[in-house]
């Protein structure tokens, strides 16, 4: 089986996890992993991993099947970064749904959901790891059990919702509210990426949220 993954930011947390994967299953299969979609060369399953083109028909016929990892419970959480939005408006627990990719952003069809729960203290390492070993096990499930998926629609009777991308302004936190009714939007914010901050008497502060175990 031939397989390639597009995981458009080399800087993405996600990529160790595809790194661990390829490295324990490149003896199996023959995967390659690239940043632009002018890299692949075709083959089974295209798996689009934090893929930033736009990946359209003539893209996706070069596979057998063209994969998405979506973390929402589609068709609602359509758009970009969905778990972050959850987790801001108070969810506890995350779907992801690996899916068809289609010309209309995220309305393929649907392989598999599985659900997580997200501790109300989980930091956004934490929350990472839970997401990225989710999609891993949709990855492995969608290898080993290639030839006998039946994919469904999604479901046409739920209106569907969409996100916005985020931007450096999402991050920002205000000085005059308190930690706790912010807690959510900080703990989410990747220090390395996009780092949470605040403005006050003219200046700009950079905020780092770290866990101590005591």
């Amino acid at each position: 089986m031939r397989i390639s993954l597009l995981c458009s930011d080399e800087q993405h947390p996600v990529n160790e996890h595809l790194y661990s994967w390829i490295a324990t299953r490149q003896g199996r299969y023959k995967i390659e992993l690239v940043r632009r979609k002018s890299e692949l060369s075709g083959g089974d399953i295209l798996f689009l991993i934090s893929c930033a083109e736009i990946v359209n028909a003539a893209d996706r016929a070069a596979y057998r099947a063209c994969l998405v990892l979506h973390a929402s419970d589609l068709p609602r959480g359509r758009g970009w970064s969905p778990h972050i939005w959850k987790i801001i408006e108070g969810g506890e627990e995350i779907t992801l749904s690996l899916l068809e990719a289609e010309d209309k952003v995220d309305s393929g069809r649907i392989w598999r959901k599985l659900r997580f729960a997200v501790p109300k203290h989980a930091l956004w390492d934490e929350i990472n790891e839970r997401l990225f070993n989710a999609e891993i096990d949709l990855i492995d499930f969608a290898v080993q059990e290639f030839d006998s998926i039946t994919p469904v629609e999604q479901d046409n009777s739920i209106e569907p919702t969409y996100y916005p991308r985020r931007s450096a302004a999402d991050s920002q936190i205000d000085a005059m509210q308190s930690i706790f009714s912010q807690f959510d939007k900080l703990r989410v914010c990747d220090p390395h990426r996009f780092p949470a901050f605040f403005e006050l008497h003219g200046k700009k502060y950079k905020l780092v949220l770290e866990k101590i175990d005591d």
